[in-house]
């Protein structure tokens, strides 16, 4: 392995240089290179060869256990650690997918309210302009969602929930926590997107109950809401 190594980087490094690093002789290099090459030297050629192809049709996604099923496939028995092995040799690893999930679901007949925000995201005083949303949070037992109210005047997190559903119940959470926090006066305008979580009538009720006013996104306009 070592001498591989050398005869890899000759180019780019002093022979006896790096067998003074890697404590090896330069004569036991160089006797090494006159060897023919064995067997499992050459199926590694081929066997590493392959694997690149693999790694490259799968757009750099798959990873050591993903090629060595292909390879199994197509007949190529070989295992794991040495898939690794040949994989390390090359520079090659397996990519992480990512992980998307859709928060808002407009595809509902609620009524949708007016843009009384109007991307107009200063506030002169506390509690007179909330902003809402829901974010998904991909974590090793799935998706975990988490909703937030945030007031335009501080630019503060005044009420929040996570769960693993992204239904109104969560939405309603959040805002049940900034309402018990901040006693807002009647009047506060609150501005969301056109989920059905915002829609829902269970969640229009409790603004309407608080006397505040509904803004919600243009369809499909992510800058609408671009402070939260």
């Amino acid at each position: 392995m070592k001498y591989r190594f050398i005869a890899e980087h000759q180019q780019e490094y002093a022979v006896s240089a790096m067998c003074q690093v890697l404590e090896v002789s330069v004569s036991g290099f160089y006797a090494w290179k006159q060897r023919p090459p064995s067997a499992r030297q050459i199926a590694d050629e081929g066997l590493s060869a392959r694997i690149r192809q693999l790694h490259q049709a799968s757009h750099q996604i798959y990873g050591s256990r993903r090629i060595q099923a292909d390879l199994a496939e197509e007949g190529r028995s070989c295992g794991r650690k040495r898939v690794v092995r040949l994989m390390r040799e090359q520079g090659l690893s397996g990519r992480r997918r990512r992980h998307r999930t859709i928060t808002t679901d407009s595809r509902h007949s609620d009524p949708i309210a007016p843009n009384l925000l109007a991307r107009d995201f200063r506030a002169a005083d506390p509690n007179t302009k909330w902003v809402t949303d829901i974010t998904g949070v991909w974590t090793a037992e799935g998706w975990l969602y988490l909703a937030v109210v945030l007031d335009l005047f501080s630019r503060l997190v005044v009420g929040w929930a996570m769960a693993a559903h992204r239904d109104s119940q969560l939405v309603e959470q959040a805002l049940h926590m900034a309402l018990v926090g901040r006693h807002p006066e009647a009047g506060l305008l609150h501005h969301s997107d056109r989920g059905s979580q915002y829609t829902s009538g269970d969640y229009q009720s409790l603004l309407s109950k608080q006397g505040i006013q509904v803004s919600m996104s243009g369809k499909g306009d992510c800058y609408d809401n671009a402070a939260m």
